[in-house]
């Protein structure tokens, strides 16, 4: 009952914070810390305690066999709708824990970076995060597919109210936005979820949502196509991919602190993790032979996503610009499919968490200063603000994917991994570090050097609760680029179980209804066939 209890605890805790809420605001924010504290000091536990080193059995598929997937750290599965093959299937692997734990401690950093500036509704906003951080581990440990599809939909609603009750001036305009473009991905989703179900009912005569079974499900290359590309939309607007991401800067710029924090360090984080687990190995050849395709919208998403943020002279929107960028190495190396990009996503992704949720942070703290986040209006704080602005430099070259910091790590084994798969797409990508230097540079200099405005009053610098958040911030960053060895051993074999799936079906020509050929490779080449010696049969 560990996993089941996993989510109840945060559900019960988001209760008990706002009854506190409604007997004082400082019980509310002092119960939603305590929930999470004590949440993560289990998931840590859970990590000492499990071994995701362990070895991993060989997935067997031949035609009409279910597929099976790793022996997983924990697992917890009960029948739920048994009519409708529905079950509440939890499970654990390295690469969900590692997530679940970034999940749980990026709540911890939003409840800090909310303490003063929710001044209403409190108990209701903390008893929100909560919610956020109970639906998000959902999503990582669901494995029956409706019970994914239902924790991916539950939560929207809490980042909804974060959005539209604490946003800033133009939150309505934020909030539609960001429901129009999540309900389209989660009807593409739903409609790809039924579909495969329905194509599995028809071959094997059994109806199940149960991920497991529904690995290697014998369909036609169109079929799987199609049902490959519903998963996708959904996903890459979630990530955000180029060009679904319209909805992330205006998303940014209207949400509070902690609205941030959790967009960018943990909902982006989810789109990634479909690509992961369910996109590829439900659909892995239709996958591979997209690869190109998804690849490409990665660099342009890179590239992209970086020039626009050197043109914002709103902080936050530039933030937001960034992550876009930073996401495009993450749909690169997914797609690369080998194990040194997909070991390069995981760091990539917790890297760019912990980085950007800190420079979000940053923005929030000058924001309660100055009263704007316009770069025009800025200037010249290095003097009046040193600790701020030692913290914003060290996040500004955390950033741009500094050696010795943990960005640098992921984004060198991504580019490592995908110049294996396609040389040109994997140079072109190498720009983004050139990119990510100007405008994390020009921001620092924009914010901290220069001439400070005559307008500006003197300002009190970041001391206390500030200075304990983003100083635990920056140790993980440089922590994870002297020392990604212990996250990356945990979500190792996670990733070489995928692989194996992906590559026991690709091998297998009798799951997509042909007959068995030992030439398969050479007849249908996967445009990842040469990027891994002995990665394909």
């Amino acid at each position: 009952m560990i996993l089941p209890w996993t989510i109840l605890f945060l559900i019960i805790g988001s209760l008990l914070v706002w009854l506190a809420g409604r007997w004082r605001p400082v019980a509310a924010r002092w119960t939603s810390l305590a929930v999470l504290t004590a949440h993560l000091v289990s998931l840590l536990w859970l990590w000492f305690q499990a071994n995701p080193q362990s070895p991993i059995p060989n997935p067997s598929a031949s035609s009409g066999q279910v597929l099976q997937s790793a022996s997983w750290l924990v697992e917890y599965n009960a029948s739920w709708i048994p009519q409708l093959g529905i079950h509440f299937h939890l499970a654990l692997d390295g690469l969900s824990l590692i997530l679940i734990i970034l999940t749980n401690f990026l709540g911890i950093i939003a409840v800090g970076a909310s303490w003063n500036e929710i001044q209403e509704r409190v108990g209701f906003f903390h008893a929100t995060l909560l919610w956020v951080v109970a639906s998000l581990t959902g999503v990582f440990l669901a494995i029956d597919l409706f019970l994914f599809y239902f924790f991916w939909e539950l939560m929207l609603v809490p980042l909804y109210f974060l959005i539209g009750i604490w946003g800033h001036d133009r939150r309505e305009y934020a909030t539609l936005k960001f429901f129009i473009f999540t309900q389209f991905a989660g009807l593409m989703m739903m409609l790809a979820i039924l579909g495969l179900v329905f194509v599995h009912g028809n071959a094997t005569g059994v109806y199940t949502f149960e991920y497991e079974q529904l690995l290697g499900t014998v369909m036609s290359p169109t079929t799987a196509f199609w049902l490959m590309l519903g998963f996708f939309v959904a996903f890459a607007v979630k990530l955000p991919a180029f060009p679904l991401h319209t909805w992330l800067p205006d998303a940014h710029t209207e949400a509070p602190t902690a609205g941030s924090v959790d967009l960018a360090g943990l909902v982006l984080k989810v789109g990634a993790y479909g690509f992961l687990r369910f996109l590829i190995p439900l659909f892995p050849a239709a996958a591979l032979n997209f690869a190109p395709w998804a690849m490409t919208l990665g660099v342009i998403g890179i590239l992209y996503g970086a020039v626009l943020a050197f043109a914002q002279t709103n902080l936050k929107r530039l933030v937001a610009y960034t992550s876009i960028s930073h996401m495009g190495f993450v749909l690169l190396g997914i797609f690369a499919w080998n194990q040194m990009s997909l070991q390069g996503v995981v760091i990539v992704m917790v890297s760019h968490g912990i980085s950007t949720g800190g420079l979000f942070l940053l923005v929030g703290q000058l924001y309660a200063r100055t009263g704007t986040r316009d770069l025009r209006e800025l200037g010249g704080l290095w003097d009046g603000l040193p600790r701020m602005s030692r913290i914003g430099l060290v996040l500004a070259l955390a950033s741009l994917g500094l050696p010795g910091m943990g960005n640098f790590i992921g984004e060198f084994l991504v580019l490592l991994g995908a110049f294996q798969a396609n040389p040109v797409l994997a140079l072109l990508a190498t720009l983004g570090f050139v990119f990510a230097a100007v405008y994390s540079l020009w921001m620092v200099q924009r914010i901290f050097a220069g001439e400070r405005p005559a307008t500006m009053p003197k300002l009190p610098d970041i001391r206390g609760r500030e200075l304990a958040l983003m100083t635990t911030l920056v140790a993980i960053i440089f922590w994870l680029g002297v020392r990604p060895q212990p996250v990356l051993d945990t979500t190792a074999p996670a990733i070489q179980n995928l692989q194996q799936i992906v590559n026991q079906t690709v091998g297998d020509e009798s799951v997509y209804g042909l007959e068995p050929d030992a030439n398969f490779v050479e007849k249908y080449p996967s445009p990842l066939a040469s990027f891994d010696e002995g990665m394909l049969p």
